[in-house]
Parts: C-alpha cells; structure tokens; sequence
C-alpha cells in the first residue's frame, strides 16, 4: 500500500528523526495530518495533550527543541485518527525530563483514546514505563517476549546496545 492508504486504513507512523516540515509552522505540521480525516481545524485535545504546542503554534517546526519536535510529530500522527500508533526510536536525542513527560502522555493516549502503540527503543525505563508487552528481538528474531508485569529488566538489559 501507498503511505497515504495505511493513514486512511488507521496507521500512523512517526519515524526516527521525527521529518516534521521545518519550514512550516507548528499549527500547519498537525495540520497535514487532519487531510486524512477531512477535519480543517486542529482539535483541542491535541493541544491539551500538548501544551507547548499550542503556545507556538505560530513557531515554524524548525525552531522547535528536539522534545518539541517529537511532541509535533505524534501530534501530526494523533491527527490523522489513527487506530494503532507506530514509534520509531521516540527518545532519541530527548532530554530525560522530556523522556518521562512524554511517556506519561502515551499512557493517557492509550488509556483514553484506546489506542494500540506499538514502540521499537532502546531506553529499557521508557519502554518499560509505556509498555503492556515487552518483545525483544535480536537478529531478525523475537528473543524474549513477556507481558510488562513479568519483564526482568536485567535480563531485557543483556539485549541492548549502545
């Protein structure tokens, strides 16, 4: 399938490296997510799950911290009125303040919405902090695979790499 018939299917997808627009502002990036949906204004409960962005919505995305960014691109995903939320590596080269904030808003996310995220990272405490399940996978195979309340961190721990 095309990118924009996996949106339409309830797919969102926020990649390594965030690829907001930089040029846009913060208001038009979250804005190309509601084409999908057919909405014309961003809802409220996407500035309410992030303040910040709506006190510079007027800020092009360029201009925005690394936090800031990443907080964007799920909101521009959030948008689209996805049924499951993909996350590519969405710590990285986020300040660990930001890192807790954010992983209290994708619980409320899930908890609220109902919606399915699934997150590949390599922060154990983060991905530990969001997750239902746990799956490791080490050269194309699924290594491990335990629900969180069964997770031995040291054991997840011997898995990952820097």
């Amino acid at each position: 399938m095309k990118s924009y018939e996996r949106v339409a299917k309830g797919l969102a997808y926020v990649p390594q490296g965030r690829m907001i627009f930089s040029t846009m502002t913060v208001k038009e990036n979250i804005e190309t997510g509601l084409v999908v949906s057919g909405g014309s204004e961003v809802p409220g409960d996407i500035y309410e799950l992030f303040p910040v962005l709506l006190e510079m919505k007027g800020r092009r995305g360029g201009n925005l911290s690394g936090g800031q960014q990443q907080q964007l691109a799920i909101a521009r995903a959030l948008a689209t009125k996805p049924k499951v939320l993909l996350l590519d590596e969405p710590t990285e080269g986020i300040q660990p303040s930001i890192i807790k904030d954010m992983a209290r808003t994708l619980k409320r996310i899930r908890d609220e919405r109902g919606l399915s995220i699934v997150v590949s990272e390599q922060v154990l405490s983060f991905a530990l902090d969001i997750a239902d399940r746990v799956l490791v996978i080490e050269n194309g195979e699924i290594v491990r695979d335990d629900p969180r309340d069964s997770v031995d961190a040291a054991q997840i721990s011997k898995y990952l790499s820097v």
